[in-house]
């Protein structure tokens, strides 16, 4: 009789670890799904129409500050971002990245968990408006020296030194992502952060890139 009260409750011991199991899971499950934050930072999770979206940034701002400010981070493989020791104030948060157009701008302040949805580009046109200006300066592609000197589009007067050294001096990044976005490499002399820089219609930028 001990015998089979023994089995009894080892039966019942085991059972009822197999069903606090999942409970347990379940719950550990919720928690990797939450960035943890604390009353300075802004957190929460991305999402697309596939689920969580990794490697993304998400922008916080605000203007309530004596200066713009703003926070940059990218999200982790399960889509969580965590934005952190940001100043008191109403910023608005919202999604970048490849392939996006910039999601809704949502109101928070330091504290709120916000979660965010990834917004798809239309076409890839769209999508490249919001490529950083490096992108496409690292897509520029040198002309041969068989393209100088006449021979070519470029005028006859500039050697591929001259051109290496013009898109050199030009490659003013932070000038370019401002005021060049959308706009083909071969528009950047005629800039109006091209002029800022004293480069006028007789620098060899201008002449290089407006042919």
């Amino acid at each position: 009789m001990a015998q089979k009260s023994y089995w009894s409750l080892a039966a019942i011991t085991i059972a009822a670890c197999l069903l606090a199991t999942p409970i347990r899971l379940n719950a550990q499950t919720q928690n990797t799904a939450q960035a943890g934050i604390d009353d300075d930072d802004i957190g929460g999770v991305v999402s697309g129409p596939g689920g969580p979206e990794a490697g993304v940034w998400v922008i916080a701002e605000t203007r309530d500050l004596p200066t713009r400010y703003a926070k940059i981070v990218v999200t982790d493989d399960q889509g969580r971002f965590v934005v952190p020791d940001l100043p008191k104030a109403k910023y608005q948060v919202w999604v970048r990245g490849y392939g996006l157009i910039d999601s809704p701008k949502i109101d928070a302040v330091p504290g709120q968990h916000v979660d965010l949805t990834a917004v798809a580009a239309p076409n890839d046109a769209a999508a490249a408006q919001y490529y950083p200006a490096i992108y496409w300066y690292s897509m520029l592609k040198i002309p041969p020296l068989d393209q100088f000197g006449g021979k070519g589009d470029i005028p006859e007067n500039l050697t591929q030194v001259d051109w290496l050294t013009a898109i050199k001096n030009q490659s003013c990044v932070g000038c370019s992502d401002s005021s060049q976005r959308g706009r083909s490499p071969r528009h950047w002399g005629t800039s109006k952060a091209a002029k800022k820089h004293g480069r006028g219609a007789s620098s060899p930028v201008r002449r290089l890139l407006s042919w």
